[in-house]
C-alpha cells in the first residue's frame, strides 16, 4: 500500500494514542479534524451501524477516503462524527456482475498496480499516487488516460450506498447503470455529482460500456504497454511577458485544435505547469512542460516531435527540450504522481474548464501573479492540463460531469507553511482568480470561452458573492444545466440533510 502505517480499526476519541495522527491526516494542512469521535471502519455493516448511530444522536457527519479534500469538510468545527473509509481498500474481480469491485479506501497508486499485474487493465482517473478512490469517482476523475478512454466515471456499473431515509432509518443501496433500475438515478448522481452529498459509497463496481464477455481483462481499459515521456523546461529570465503570452497561447491553440474524440491526438496527454517566482534566492524555472505518448503507435515520436515543435513555436532556442524516454506504462503513472505529490503544506486551490486557451490580456495577469516578488508563497503554481478527447464524446447529461465540450482543465495552487500567513496567501489566490476572469464576474462561467468549475477541486469561493460576482451560482459553474436534476436526487435519497458540507447540494434551493 502507499501509506504503509495501518490504523487502528474502531473508535478513537480525544485523549486516544491515535487521535492526532487522525487529525492531522488531511493533505491540506491548514485544516484540521478534531470531532468527537473518528470511526475508521472495515465493512459496509460498519458504516451502517455508524451512520444510524449518529442519526439517532442528532449528530453531525462528514465522510473521508484519501483525506485529499481541499476544503475544510472533515474539519469543520460542527462535525461530530468522521467516518474514515481509508481501510477499505480491497479490489477484486465480481464473476457475477463482470466488474471490477473497488472499495472506497484504496489509493490511486494501489489501484493501478492491482488492476495491471493482476489482470492488465486500468481505470482512466487521476494521477495522484495518494488520492482516495471513494471522493475521486464521485467528482468525474480524469488523468493521463482520459483523453483516449474518458472519465472514470464513465466506466462506473455500479455503487453501494449507505443512505438516509425520511423517516431516519440507514441501509445500503446498490444503484446501477441500467436504465430500468428503480435506484439508477442514485447511480447516475455518483458520475459526477460531487462526495459527501448522498450517502456513504463503501464499494464501486467498473466495467467499461462496450465491455463484451466474462473475461477480466476486456472489462476495462487495456493501458499501453509502454509511453514515450518528453519534457521541456523553461527558464524565468527568459519567459517574459511576450513569451509567455506565445507558449500559454501555444498550448491553448494545439489543445482547440487536437482534442476532438476523433483526433490521433487522443493518445497524448500534456501539461504545462507555471511556476510562481520563489520568494527568494534562486530565480527558478518559470515553466515546465511534459507530454505522454502512447509508444506503442507507430507513429508516437512524430506525435511527439510534432507536439513539441508546435508548443515551443516562436520561442527561439531559450526552451530546452529534454531527450524523450520510453518507460513502462506503471513506471511512466509513477513519475507523474511523483510530480504531482510534491507539493505539501497549507493551501489553497482553484479551478477552471476552458473550451479555448487564454487570451493575451489573460496570460498577461498570470505573468503579473506569478512573476511578483512580493507574496509570502513558499511555491505557488497553475497547472494547464490536456482534456477533451473521448470525455467528449459522452453527452452532458448522460453522466453527471457536465463539463463535456473542454479542451483544457486548469489547476491553482498556492502552498505555503507558516499558519501565520494563511490571510495573505488565500486572498493572493483569490485575487489572481478574480481578475484573470475579470470579464465574466471573477469565475470561469460556463460560455463560449469557459466551462465552469472541477467539483474534485472544491473552492467555497464560488459560492461568496465577494469572490463571485458572475450571477451564476456555484451550482451551476460546478454542475451546469445537471444541478436541477442532481437537487432533486438530494431530495429523494437525503432528504434529512444528513449529509452535508460548505460546498453540498441541498435538495430546497
Amino acid at each position: 500500500m502507499t501509506e504503509n502505517t495501518a490504523l487502528p480499526v474502531g473508535v478513537t476519541r480525544p485523549g486516544d494514542d491515535a487521535f492526532e495522527d487522525l487529525s492531522v491526516r488531511g493533505i491540506n494542512k491548514r485544516f484540521t479534524a478534531r470531532p468527537e469521535e473518528f470511526h475508521v471502519v472495515t465493512t459496509t455493516e460498519q458504516v451502517v451501524s455508524v451512520v444510524r448511530d449518529a442519526v439517532r444522536d442528532g449528530k453531525r457527519i462528514a465522510v473521508r477516503s484519501g483525506g485529499h479534500g481541499y476544503e475544510n469538510v472533515v474539519g469543520d468545527p460542527a462535525v461530530q462524527v468522521v467516518v474514515d473509509l481509508g481501510e477499505m481498500r480491497e479490489v477484486s474481480f465480481d464473476p457475477e456482475r463482470k466488474a471490477f469491485a473497488v472499495e472506497p479506501g484504496v489509493r490511486m497508486a494501489d489501484l493501478y498496480r492491482t488492476l495491471y499485474e493482476g489482470w492488465g487493465v486500468t481505470l482512466p482517473a487521476g494521477d495522484s499516487a495518494t488520492v482516495g478512490l471513494g471522493g475521486h469517482v464521485v467528482g468525474g476523475g480524469f488523468g493521463s488516460l482520459s483523453r483516449s478512454e474518458g472519465l472514470a466515471a464513465d466506466h462506473l456499473l455500479a455503487v453501494e450506498v449507505v443512505v438516509v431515509d425520511a423517516a431516519g432509518e440507514v441501509r445500503a443501496v446498490v444503484a446501477t447503470r441500467d436504465p430500468e433500475d428503480p435506484h439508477h438515478d442514485l447511480w447516475w448522481a455518483h458520475t459526477g455529482g460531487g462526495g459527501g452529498n448522498f450517502g456513504v459509497v463503501t464499494r464501486y463496481w467498473f466495467r467499461s460500456p462496450d465491455a463484451t464477455g466474462d473475461d477480466p481483462r476486456a472489462a476495462l481499459p487495456q493501458p499501453p504497454a509502454s509511453v514515450l515521456t518528453g519534457t521541456i523546461l523553461f527558464n524565468r529570465e527568459s519567459l517574459d511577458r511576450m513569451a509567455l503570452r506565445t507558449l500559454v497561447g501555444n498550448f491553448g491553440r494545439w489543445h482547440e485544435n487536437n482534442s476532438s474524440p476523433e483526433s490521433a491526438y487522443t493518445s497524448l496527454f500534456s501539461g504545462l505547469v507555471l511556476l510562481g517566482r520563489p520568494r527568494e534566492g534562486d530565480p527558478g524555472m518559470g515553466a515546465v512542460a511534459f507530454a505522454h505518448v502512447d509508444a506503442t503507435r507507430p507513429d508516437a515520436q512524430k506525435l511527439m516531435s510534432d507536439y513539441v515543435t508546435e508548443l515551443t513555436a516562436g520561442l527561439g532556442d531559450f526552451p530546452v527540450v529534454l531527450p524523450t524516454e520510453v518507460l513502462p506504462w506503471l513506471e511512466a503513472k509513477k513519475a507523474l504522481a511523483q510530480s504531482q505529490d510534491a507539493e505539501i503544506g497549507r493551501q489553497k486551490v482553484k479551478s477552471a474548464f476552458l473550451r479555448r486557451g487564454y487570451a493575451d490580456e489573460q496570460i498577461d495577469t498570470l505573468y503579473d501573479y506569478l512573476d511578483s516578488a512580493d507574496h509570502s508563497n513558499d511555491s505557488s503554481l497553475v497547472a494547464l492540463q490536456s482534456y477533451g478527447g473521448r470525455i467528449n464524446s459522452v453527452a452532458g447529461d448522460a453522466t453527471a460531469s457536465a463539463q463535456r465540450g473542454s479542451v483544457i482543465q486548469a489547476f491553482f495552487m498556492n502552498t505555503w507553511q507558516d499558519a501565520e500567513l494563511d490571510e495573505t496567501n488565500v486572498d493572493w489566490m483569490r485575487r489572481l482568480f478574480r481578475d484573470l476572469y475579470a470579464k465574466s464576474g471573477g469565475v470561469p462561467a460556463p460560455g463560449e470561452e469557459h466551462d465552469g468549475c472541477y467539483i474534485n477541486f472544491p473552492d467555497a469561493d464560488m459560492a461568496d458573492p465577494e469572490w463571485n460576482t458572475s450571477g451564476v451560482s456555484w451550482e451551476d459553474l460546478y454542475y451546469k444545466d445537471n444541478a436541477v436534476r442532481l437537487r432533486a436526487i438530494k431530495a429523494e435519497w437525503d432528504p434529512r440533510e444528513v449529509f452535508r458540507h460548505v460546498l453540498s447540494l441541498r435538495s430546497g434551493n
